[in-house]
């Protein structure tokens, strides 16, 4: 559980015995969009007992599927599908089988009904406001990212704590100060976060987003952050990710000298008195006067 930062300034609001406002049945926060009963894809998906680890790959079936639509191909097999996934066909049908999609036997998965049924499952069938929170080098780049749209995500304010940053504009919107946020996470019903914070200012961040209202943080933050039950967290750590790849990198560095180094003793050695050997001289058996150059006279 993360220690909650008390409510002060554009917080108080938020303070208990605020008025709720109803919506389909769901109480959310005044001004605020509430969810609809159905919930937020990842979470229905994780209602109804699918495991976690097949939640994470349906974007990168989603991904693949969709640049088939982008090809014109109409049907794919389960084999074709897990190559162009990067994944293995069994747990592909598996993972599949989770949303009731089995297929057809010689005819495979339909592509464009598959590509509705997952964006469905996910939850992008709806239109999801997000902020994103520490406008540097990696915040500016994700602000200007434009994959985000594509998928349903919709990247509405932008916000930093450093005077120098506040007020400059990045992809078309004004850095806002933290101060604001929570104002405007009410206010355009963001229920997804972004951090682009250095470490020792992400939790803050995190406690401040989920104060304002936010249940859904992405964060590329090298910290672990600590939040409360209801309030879901995806960690992108790109270090440790690099770190992993140098590990590997090492290990074939290290497979390949054990190998040079095992081919160099199997290599067989020249005789040591090759040299002696005039030049022209055939070697002789043991026990037998080598053969004189030819030329050579005693």
């Amino acid at each position: 559980m993360s220690t909650e930062h008390p409510a002060e300034g554009p917080w108080a609001d938020d303070a208990p015995g605020a008025p709720a406002a109803q919506v389909d049945g769901a109480v959310d926060r005044p001004g605020r969009r509430a969810p609809s009963a159905a919930g937020r894809g990842p979470e229905r998906l994780a209602a109804r007992g699918i495991p976690e680890a097949t939640v994470a790959r349906l974007p990168v079936y989603l991904r693949a599927l969709t640049a088939l639509v982008e090809r014109g191909v109409p049907s794919v097999s389960s084999e074709e599908l897990a190559v162009a996934a990067g994944v293995g066909s069994a747990k592909l049908r598996k993972d599949l089988s989770h949303l009731g999609s089995y297929g057809v036997r010689g005819v495979g998965y339909e592509v464009s009904p598959l590509v509705a049924h997952i964006s469905r499952e996910l939850g992008l069938t709806q239109e999801w406001r997000v902020v994103i929170v520490g406008i540097g080098n990696l915040g500016r780049a994700l602000a200007s990212h434009g994959g985000f749209a594509e998928r349903g995500m919709c990247v509405t304010a932008l916000f930093d704590n450093d005077p120098a940053v506040v007020g400059r504009e990045v992809a078309g919107l004004t850095v806002l100060p933290m101060t604001e946020l929570a104002a405007v996470v009410r206010r355009d019903g963001v229920s997804i976060g972004v951090l682009a914070t250095p470490g020792p200012g992400a939790q803050p961040a995190c406690d401040h987003l989920v104060a304002a209202g936010v249940t859904g943080v992405l964060t590329f933050a090298p910290a672990v952050l600590q939040v409360p039950e209801g309030v879901d967290v995806r960690k992108v750590d790109l270090a440790s990710e690099l770190q992993i790849l140098a590990f590997h990198e090492q290990r074939k560095s290290a497979g390949e000298a054990v190998r040079a180094a095992s081919l160099a003793v199997a290599a067989p050695a020249a005789p040591a008195d090759a040299a002696a050997v005039p030049a022209g001289a055939v070697a002789a058996a043991p026990g037998r006067r080598a053969a004189r150059p030819v030329g050579v006279t005693r």
